[in-house]
């Protein structure tokens, strides 16, 4: 029950956070928006208030707002063989319009580093407490050589270790190669040759392999303050963001496999997981889920936000409106490429239940 109940509540924050995006960009510059909806077609409930039906649809991973004169999710042609009405999207001028597409992926961002910047300010922010161990994980070279938490490493190679990022790069720029330790478990001074292993991390939002020998620091708490609040989420934001943008390249270019992407099964597990770790574990991970939202609404994929900044760049490099037949095609063959992902993704998700 919980994982349902954090599901519904992380999903309906940031489609309605999206949405909203759209939707009070389009009403700022008087466009007339048909529906807000939660989900996406079929309709299956909903009420109507003023110009705007506000309802929930059928297929919940998502939603959209039916902005007049625009081609959009619904596949909805016949308004756009009428001559175009000021209150329409293809009624104004294109840098609103490109205004009112990208707006729904803007609040997602904002929303994300929102919620890194006040967890900060809430929590503080951990540091390393000099080279003292917090992880020895098992079965890697450093628990091999004996190295237990609390240990400090006090030099590697002869050279004193004062720091974290000392050590970090002591050993990530040694893989194969053995190195030699020296720490303090209390008064005592141990010592053992460790060769780190060859292994691919994350680190500062790309992928690089490195020499690694299975430790994690212990860390302190430390208030931030509200400026240094706003410094360290805003870091944390840009790190993931560039993060997220390095797995998409790696995905288009081959270099990640179609086995790495999650769908809602996977989501609805991370949701649920971090529900039972804390209300604050559970909107991180929102900021998590909100960044990637946002981050992918961008892409020029057809169907997504981004898809519809790349026909609004093709109109104002022709200087005119494309056909209404083209849009529907990119429309449709987007939705399909868009429900094919989510199948592949589905699959994966059930094949990593199966596996565990």
């Amino acid at each position: 029950m919980i994982t349902v109940l954090a599901t519904i509540f992380v999903l309906s924050v940031l489609v309605f956070i999206h949405e909203l995006g759209h939707f009070l960009t389009a009403k700022l510059f008087k466009i007339r928006v048909e529906r807000f909806s939660i989900g996406y077609p079929p309709r299956l409930f909903g009420k109507k208030m003023g110009d705007t039906d506000y309802c929930i649809s059928a297929i919940p991973f998502g939603g959209y707002v039916k902005i007049s004169g625009m081609v959009d999710e619904s596949l909805d042609k016949k308004q756009l063989e009428q001559p175009a009405q000021p209150w329409e999207f293809r009624a104004k001028p294109r840098i609103q319009r490109f205004a009112v597409v990208v707006a729904g992926s803007l609040m997602n961002l904002l929303l994300a580093l929102a919620i890194f910047i006040a967890a900060t300010f809430i929590q503080g922010v951990p540091e390393p407490d000099g080279t003292v161990l917090g992880q020895v994980f098992e079965g890697k070279p450093a628990a091999l050589a004996g190295l237990k938490p609390k240990d400090r490493i006090v030099r590697v190679d002869g050279k004193e270790m004062v720091s974290w990022d000392q050590l970090t790069e002591a050993v990530h720029s040694s893989a194969n190669k053995p190195l030699h330790f020296e720490w303090k478990r209390g008064d005592t001074l141990l010592s053992a040759t460790i060769t780190p292993i060859k292994d691919r991390i994350v680190s500062n939002g790309d992928l690089r392999d490195v020499g690694l020998i299975g430790i994690l620091p212990q860390y302190e708490i430390k208030k931030a303050g509200f400026f240094g609040s706003i410094g360290s989420g805003s870091k944390n934001f840009y790190y993931l963001a560039k993060l997220v943008l390095n797995s998409v390249v790696h995905l288009i270019t081959g270099k990640e496999s179609l086995k790495s992407l999650a769908g809602p099964v996977f989501i609805a597990k991370m949701a649920g997981e971090s529900a039972k770790s804390g209300i604050g574990v559970l909107f991180e991970f929102m900021a998590l889920l909100s960044l990637n939202l946002g981050i992918l609404n961008l892409m020029p994929f057809p169907v997504l936000d981004g898809g519809h900044v790349v026909i609004l760049i093709i109109e104002a490099v022709i200087h005119r409106e494309l056909p209404i037949k083209a849009k529907m095609f990119v429309q449709q063959f987007g939705m399909i490429l868009l429900i094919g992902l989510m199948l592949v993704a589905v699959y994966n998700d059930v094949l990593r239940i199966v596996k565990h």
